[in-house]
């Protein structure tokens, strides 16, 4: 199985920074070292032509030459240096490499990504470029290239906060479906609309957690038809998140994640799979948390591979 990873592309940071920076690498090394099925592969940088099919040009350029307003990098949270605009570049690189293996192979992933909260005009909540709308927009362009037909897409996005950049991208999009499970009272404040929106209480925990996962599934079945997936899969619903506010042990993000790839397995769907958020207390907590999530990803990978025998 192939993932990709962007981290040793260090985006410096004041000290004192609240973003857990850290957690890519201590990520790509328990991957490195636990995981030998996963083959690890530097992730390219996303082109202006592949960035544009999601976001103005003008922002694209805006992040490349060092342009932004010093409000638009209090949006984002990150001060620019070229480090943050070639790390921004290099994390859409790897979801949309990863996709594309994942169109061959069944699922492939990323290490980071899930930069959810990025607009087309502009960044937020720590996202520069929105990889998930840009890898959906790579993959039904190249798609249709090869066929001559449309590829449907669906956005499950697990992340506690809530995707409305993504949401944002994909308003008038009937191609792409967006569906968000996230904490109600938490970050953004303000919602966009999704095409499925699940908002959690506070403290919510495994059991319903996993029934409102089961339920807005079943729910996606009845209004689209999709032919991929792209899987945000979160580590900040977790218990032990700073940030999350909401209650699921570790065994609960497990089920979770074990949820979502019987679906897709059911469904016989091609995904990607990208980390979005993780906040712990203990960053050794969200790291172990997404090397669950990549665990059973590796094993979806080898059932994909053996589907036909």
């Amino acid at each position: 199985m192939k993932a990709f990873y962007s981290d040793h592309f260090v985006l410096p940071l004041p000290e004192g920074h609240r973003f857990p920076m850290a957690k890519y690498s201590m990520l790509r090394e328990r991957v490195a070292r636990e995981l030998l099925g996963v083959r690890l592969l530097e992730a390219p940088a996303a082109t202006e032509g592949e960035l544009a099919l999601a976001h103005a040009p003008d922002y694209v350029l805006a992040v490349k030459t060092g342009s932004l307003s010093a409000q638009a990098q209090r949006e984002i949270g990150f001060p620019w240096t070229p480090a943050m605009a070639e790390r921004s570049v290099r994390s859409a690189g790897a979801s949309i490499a990863a996709g594309r293996v994942a169109m061959r192979e069944g699922i492939a992933g990323n290490l980071a990504g899930g930069t959810h909260h990025a607009s087309a005009n502009q960044g937020g909540g720590f996202c520069v470029f929105n990889d998930i709308a840009v890898t959906a927009r790579v993959l039904q362009m190249e798609h249709f290239r090869a066929t001559k037909l449309g590829l449907q897409v669906l956005v499950i996005d697990l992340d506690v906060h809530q995707g409305n950049g993504t949401a944002d991208i994909f308003a008038t999009d009937s191609s792409v479906f967006t569906l968000s499970l996230h904490g109600e009272k938490n970050f953004p404040f303000r919602k966009v609309n999704s095409d499925l929106d699940v908002g959690l209480p506070d403290g919510c925990s495994d059991e319903a957690y996993l029934e409102a996962l089961d339920d807005a599934l079943g729910q996606v079945l009845k209004r689209f038809q999709p032919q991929f997936v792209i899987y945000l899969a979160g580590a900040d619903a977790h218990e032990g998140d700073r940030l999350g506010r909401l209650k699921l042990t570790e065994e609960g993000m497990r089920r979770r994640d074990q949820r979502v790839f019987d679906w897709v397995r059911a469904q016989g769907l091609p995904m990607l799979i990208c980390m979005g958020g993780g906040y712990g207390h203990e960053l050794s907590q969200t790291v172990q948390v997404q090397m669950n999530t990549w665990q059973l990803a590796m094993d979806h990978w080898l059932h994909w591979q053996n589907r036909g025998l």
